[in-house]
């Protein structure tokens, strides 16, 4: 096995086909009353709002050579074995079927090694081209010991002469191989400088969970109503419970059994009755987690103020939230994550909406960032630090945006929330049948300081 560090996008460069990325969207959530909120109920069936519009382009209609690239990604590649999603350890057969292609390769994130010590770990070439035969079918071994423990993502590329190709991210939980940067460090983030550690879950351990939030660590739907998933988000009550503690990890599955509309999670860490968990600022907040890029995946991790009586609308601030999908009608950023503060239904001094003389929103370009790899590639540290002055946002410890914070950042608490959506309101389609409809978010851990 050879290795190599290039990016996913240096990876898909290497095949012989140009490849053009560029997503704009991001999501606004409307805001009424204390909360941001949509008009749905918790479990409700959510569509696309024209609400919404701005922040999902969708195709990108006046650029017909991007539209051109990006019309040939197609759906091909069928994983034959191991099962999706499941344990593995030792070598394990990768044996898969791409109809119209003719070579494959395969990349998985590796932690540092003799041969290469990056600290940030490299992207390691699997396996080189692989011919296919004239079906479509191609094999090899990945050896699970010599990759990291806990959440693996193998990525096959594949291709044709005719200029098509596919990308299929499978998702397997190692129970071997190398723990490597996993867990709450031992070190408190550069960040949060003064402060005090106020929470922190590691999820090594029972979770706490309810459907409303009472007598639990968390709220399984979004507090003051609203859930905004085309999968409902669902509690651990029933038969459609999405949450697992897998490992050392908290797992989120998205999951869509026949007859059912699916089911997805979010977490809260306040109740429906606003009890629960909140920082003030001065205050930093970091969530670490890996998630699969298809189309309708939509991890997020995010605070909102929690209101105060007589005071009208709420600072949103989403720390990240990213778009999974290659191809016609999807985002098509596959190193991309957006982080965006709103501040919803607030006036300025003169009387108009409120905005920022400055940027409030970022599209991250994680290739340019630290070891240059994906959300969807190895695990992040997303966070952001909330002063009466600035908020900043940061990337495995880099900044990535900075503005002053608003007024209602800096004078009410802030609870967070990590969810696992499935299309929905972003308007992003669902298309994942070739995933047997489920994908897995894993959350590594979640930590809060207080100033």
């Amino acid at each position: 096995m050879s290795t190599s560090r290039r990016t996913f996008l240096g990876s898909l460069s290497a095949l012989p086909i140009p490849f053009i990325l560029g997503s704009r969207a991001f999501l606004a959530r409307a805001a009424t009353g204390w909360m941001p909120a949509i008009s749905n109920a918790p479990g409700e069936k959510v569509a696309k709002s024209d609400e919404f519009e701005d922040f999902n382009p969708g195709e990108v209609k006046d650029n017909s050579e991007r539209e051109r690239l990006i019309s040939q990604w197609v759906q091909s590649i069928v994983i034959k074995s191991p099962k999706l999603r499941s344990d593995v350890k030792g070598d394990i057969k990768v044996a898969f079927q791409a109809p119209g292609m003719t070579t494959a390769r395969a990349l998985c994130w590796q932690q540092p090694t003799a041969q290469n010590p990056n600290p940030w770990g490299h992207d390691a070439m699997v396996t080189q081209d692989i011919k296919l035969d004239s079906a479509g079918n191609g094999s090899f071994l990945f050896p699970a010991d010599q990759f990291p423990n806990g959440p693996t993502t193998i990525r096959l590329l594949a291709h044709n002469p005719a200029r098509q190709r596919d990308i299929r991210e499978l998702q397997l939980f190692n129970l071997g191989g190398i723990v490597w940067d996993q867990g709450i460090p031992k070190t408190d983030p550069p960040a949060a400088r003064g402060m005090k550690l106020a929470f922190a879950d590691d999820f090594d351990g029972p979770l706490s969970i309810s459907n409303d939030g009472k007598g639990a660590r968390y709220c399984a739907h979004k507090p003051g109503g609203g859930d905004f998933s085309g999968w409902p988000f669902t509690g651990p009550e029933g038969s459609l419970n999405p949450f697992s503690q897998k490992g050392t990890f908290l797992r989120i599955r998205g999951f869509k059994p026949q007859g059912t509309e699916g089911s997805s999670g979010i977490l809260a860490s306040i109740a429906q009755d606003r009890t629960g968990f909140v920082a003030h600022a001065p205050c930093y907040f970091e969530c670490r987690f890996i998630a699969q890029s298809a189309p309708g995946t939509w991890p997020a991790f995010w605070l909102c103020t929690t209101g105060k009586l007589g005071v009208k609308g709420c600072d949103e601030t989403d720390i990240i939230e990213a778009y999974g999908g290659m191809g016609k009608g999807n985002p098509n950023g596959p190193d991309l994550y957006h982080c965006t503060t709103h501040f919803w239904d607030q006036l300025g001094p003169d009387g108009q909406k409120f905005n920022m003389p400055v940027p409030t929103h970022k599209t991250v370009d994680m290739a340019q960032l630290g070891g240059k790899s994906s959300w969807s590639t190895t695990l992040h540290t997303y966070a952001v630090k909330i002063t009466h002055e600035e908020t900043i946002y940061y990337c495995d410890d880099i900044e990535v945006l900075r503005h002053p914070t608003g007024p209602l950042a800096a004078s009410q608490p802030h609870f967070f929330m990590v969810n696992y959506a499935i299309g929905g309101i972003s308007g992003w389609k669902i298309d994942l049948e070739r995933e047997g409809n489920a994908t897995d978010m894993h959350v590594d851990y979640v930590r809060v300081y207080q100033g």
